[in-house]
């Protein structure tokens, strides 16, 4: 899943196209380079982010990505919101899948996915999550398992849903922010009884900045890419990145080696 935004305040500079036509031009590079999700958004969800956009703001630009991006991609797209209006714009624009960081924590988002038959990527999100949290493996998959029942509860067909540990949202926690993130990913086998194909997005995030010691987001790409295979390796279904061709190849071997382990 090739991420993209037309959102300025956004975490990764690289990730914001300057016009709609670099947008475009970005995605079909992503596809050519392996991308089969084209996933775009118009408002900083980084939980460490100063500031927001209004939801008329935020519906507006992703209604014209989207609307420029389906128009052109031969890959679906997919609209990264947690507002019920923005996304029923976006999928009216021609998005065909919602990927909501709040696990469905907008009480109308469900239906909206339902009534557009959409496919969603419902994240563990500590808003929605039950706590208290004191072991990550078992705090996300709680999280997640209420994400699901709330996508069932809206007869959003199982089929049509993917879950998301939420790498680099838990970081008002008894365990540190990064090192969270770290079991999480060594832990995602213990998701799989979930039922579902996860999604994992590691690309630049601010783990990989405290691990490396790389501040700047630009500068994170190789330890992506180690995040990446081990995702991989331990059952990701689905990467969302910033780099889609070295992630790709990143992927590639990590399924390889994933193949050939002992039962």
């Amino acid at each position: 899943m090739g991420a993209l935004n037309v959102s300025p305040e956004s975490f990764y500079a690289g990730s914001v196209p300057p016009s709609l036509d670099a947008l475009v031009a970005t995605a079909l590079g992503m596809v050519e380079a392996g991308a089969s999700i084209i996933d775009v958004g118009a408002r900083s969800t980084a939980p460490y982010r100063a500031g927001d956009v209004t939801t008329e703001d935020e519906r507006v630009r992703l209604g014209r990505a989207v609307e420029a991006l389906a128009a052109k991609l031969p890959v679906p797209v997919s609209a990264d919101t947690t507002r019920a209006t923005v996304a029923e714009t976006a999928l009216e624009c021609g998005a065909r899948i919602v990927n909501d960081v709040s696990g469905l924590g907008d009480p109308a988002m469900g239906r909206v996915v339902h009534g557009h038959g959409a496919g969603v990527i419902v994240m563990a999100h500590p808003d929605v999550s039950p706590s208290p949290r004191p072991d990550p493996v078992l705090a996300v998959r709680a999280g997640l398992s209420a994400a699901l029942e709330r996508a069932r509860r809206a007869e959003i067909a199982d089929e049509a849903i993917v879950l998301d540990p939420g790498i680099g949202f838990f970081r008002e926690e008894t365990v540190p922010w990064h090192e969270w993130d770290v079991r999480v990913l060594a832990g995602l086998a213990e998701l799989h009884d979930l039922g579902r194909p996860l999604a994992v997005g590691v690309s630049r995030k601010s783990f990989i900045g405290a691990l490396t010691g790389r501040t700047d987001p630009a500068d994170r790409l190789a330890g992506s890419l180690a995040a990446t295979a081990l995702a991989v390796v331990n059952g990701a279904a689905l990467i969302r990145t910033h780099d889609v061709a070295e992630t790709s190849d990143a992927v590639a071997v990590a399924e390889r080696v994933a193949r050939a382990r002992r039962p």
